[in-house]
């Protein structure tokens, strides 16, 4: 028998809470005991695309253990999402399957008016996250406005969010194929933002889309998109897909799409590089 909505509601509170009050110290080690994958290896994500990780210093969690992973990030815990760390640096990024259609590609992107569109949003999104036991994020402006490159297929966005006294940065990419579209978030700090950036796509060298995943794929009679590039970007995507209300899914979709750094590890005065280091030490001492 399945949770009611409330019980499932109260059962993820607790959860939240549980991590929420985590010493710096407990929360490091259960990052420690997340099941990593170490590269160099083919990590298969939403059984629609392949990532191939280069090196040792390139880790990657499956759906399970990402699940957990964003708990103690303070993020909203969902099925679906898969993480992948650089251990060598303070980021991480977040993918997850959209399972949409084929979204054409043919839009005018309009920076200026989407930003205004994201702002509008953030009262209703905050609204969510307190709800759900979240801290609230606010959007602060770009940090890269959204472009799109014909050639990738690549819709790409840096976005500054603010989160009591802190900046962060959520770098967003969205790979286009032939079934739906595969969200990369990037979460940095702004002061290392741009070669993280670089970092980032050097890893994402290594993913493609399976066998006839790709946009070029598209064969008359597959399911279209109802929408464009633009509501990739503010959550009205969200909204068309479940044919619900735009607000409440908008508020929903942003509430847990916004991705926060590990601020409890900054605040300790350590960044998941020495997060980390101990467990690498470790590996290679074996």
């Amino acid at each position: 028998m399945k949770l009611s909505v409330l019980a499932a509601a109260l059962c993820l509170a607790h959860t939240m809470a549980s991590a929420e009050a985590m010493t710096p110290e407990q929360r490091k080690e259960a990052f420690r005991k997340l099941v990593w994958h170490v590269g160099p290896a083919a990590e298969m994500i939403a059984g629609k695309a392949t990532l191939k990780t280069a090196d040792d210093q390139t880790e990657f969690l499956d759906e399970k253990n990402s699940r957990r992973f964003l708990e103690l990030t303070g993020n909203l815990p969902e099925d679906g999402n898969f993480i992948l760390l650089k251990t060598d640096a303070d980021w991480w990024a977040d993918f997850s399957f959209n399972p949409s259609g084929y979204v054409k590609d043919g839009e005018k992107i309009d920076a200026d008016e989407l930003l205004k569109t994201l702002k509008s949003y953030d009262e209703a999104a905050n609204a969510e996250r307190k709800r759900l036991g979240l801290r609230p994020l606010y959007t602060e402006g770009w940090h890269v406005p959204p472009h799109y490159d014909t050639a990738t297929k690549r819709l790409e966005w840096g976005l500054k969010l603010r989160s009591e006294d802190r900046i962060s940065v959520n770098y967003t990419i969205r790979i286009l194929g032939r079934t739906g579209v595969m969200n990369a978030t990037l979460i940095s700090d702004p002061q290392s933002l741009d070669s993280d950036i670089v970092s980032f796509r050097k890893t994402l060298e290594g993913f493609d889309f399976n066998s006839g995943e790709h946009y070029s794929e598209f064969r008359p009679g597959d399911h279209v998109a109802e929408y464009g590039l633009a509501a990739l970007i503010t959550g009205g995507a969200a909204a068309v897909a479940t044919k619900k209300g735009f607000w409440a899914i908008a508020a929903g979709f942003l509430a847990s799409a916004w991705k926060a750094i590990v601020a409890v590890a900054v605040a300790a005065g350590a960044g998941l590089k020495s997060m980390f280091s101990r467990k690498k030490n470790d590996r290679d001492a074996g």
